[in-house]
């Protein structure tokens, strides 16, 4: 593995693809992703970017960025109100660069922008749901088939149970001892998997381009949090549902801690930012989805928060493979913070089911 300096200095290789505004002066570790690895640039005419490594062990790159480019010039025409990120073409005219150390791509830096790792008000909420839900409406005319499938089956949550059952199964690292309770509290919700996905192919919910990674700190705001300035990280735009765009907001905007705190008595849901959640999101799509999508809202929640909770058990149980760890347990960790949201949305659901009800 390479070391901090070995990555910067790989990284200012791939900078020479590009004619940037100056000469590059420092090229920095920047966010905290866990699927690319990203750098801020600055030059000396102190013009900033956005340099990342794409993970082109799990990206198709020539087809992930097909897809963002599509999307973001779509975007442009369609939309004055939501930003995405401005990909900076290469000397070569292409939406990426591929060195001896892999697939690189630059956008323009959002100055003046921060991210939020949590939600700090209802109004915060609102503008977020707010947000991704425009991103979905300026693109409700945008021929989705013509997106590739970045991630196949990505929020197939029945898929991503038969992952876990097997992971239990071949037990690689001898962990499954360890997670007895966490295996037995989401085999008891294998019910809830087919739910969404079999009303797709029923044709009771429609296909939609989404977004597919709804969380807060996908969008960057003024510092005072009142105005959204952009939607960042498209990796995972391709066909889906609205409601793995509005389940997996509430996931991550209704948690009171971080993703991966560790005490959970610090982890509850917060069911006014789900309201607020939902006046957002309702306030632009509420004439765009059908009658089943917007019944199914306060499930989609539970459902998104239950399926990134077995995806961290089942990365924790294959030994940590897929998600970025800086920590023994830290998915087991993450894990543990998502099913004590669920069991709190479970508390909930009528009546959140009865507050969507009257929207």
């Amino acid at each position: 593995m390479c070391n901090l300096s070995e990555e910067i200095s790989k990284a200012e290789n791939a900078l020479k693809l590009y004619t940037l505004d100056g000469d590059v002066k420092s090229v920095l570790p920047y966010g905290s992703g866990h699927i690319n690895t990203t750098f801020k640039v600055v030059t000396a005419f102190n013009a900033e970017y956005i340099l990342q490594k794409i993970n082109d062990k799990l990206f198709d790159v020539p087809k992930l960025m097909d897809n963002i480019l599509k999307v973001t010039e779509y975007a442009k025409v369609h939309s004055k109100t939501v930003t995405l990120p401005t990909l900076v073409l290469s000397d070569g005219g292409k939406s990426y660069v591929k060195t001896e150390d892999g697939f690189y791509r630059v956008y323009d830096f959002v100055k003046n922008s921060v991210s939020f790792q949590v939600a700090s008000s209802e109004e915060l909420c609102y503008l977020t749901a707010a947000t991704f839900a425009e991103f979905s409406r300026i693109l409700k005319d945008f021929p989705a088939e013509t997106l590739y499938e970045i991630i196949p089956k990505f929020h197939d949550t029945t898929d991503r149970f038969s992952q876990l059952e097997n992971a239990v199964k071949e037990d690689k690292c001898g962990r499954a001892k360890n997670v007895k309770k966490e295996i037995e509290f989401a085999f008891n919700r294998k019910n809830y998997c087919g739910v969404i996905t079999e009303a797709i192919k029923a044709g009771k919910i429609p296909l939609r381009v989404t977004h597919n990674d709804t969380k807060l700190n996908n969008l960057l705001f003024t510092p005072d949090g009142k105005t959204a300035l952009a939607v960042i990280d498209l990796d995972t735009v391709m066909p889906g549902s609205a409601l793995f765009d509005f389940g997996d907001m509430c996931r991550f905007g209704c948690n009171s801690a971080l993703e991966d705190e560790t005490d959970l008595n610090k982890v509850y849901f917060k069911k006014d930012f789900f309201k607020s959640f939902a006046k957002g999101y309702m306030s632009i799509l509420g004439r765009e989805l059908t009658e089943a999508e917007k019944l199914n809202l306060p499930f989609s929640a539970i459902l998104m928060t239950f399926e990134c909770g077995m995806r961290f058990l089942t990365d924790y149980l294959s030994g940590d493979t897929y998600f970025k760890i800086s920590r023994e347990n830290h998915n087991l960790d993450r894990c543990r913070t998502q099913f004590k949201l669920v069991a709190d949305m479970e508390r909930e659901i009528e009546e959140l089911n009865v507050f969507v009800k009257s929207l």
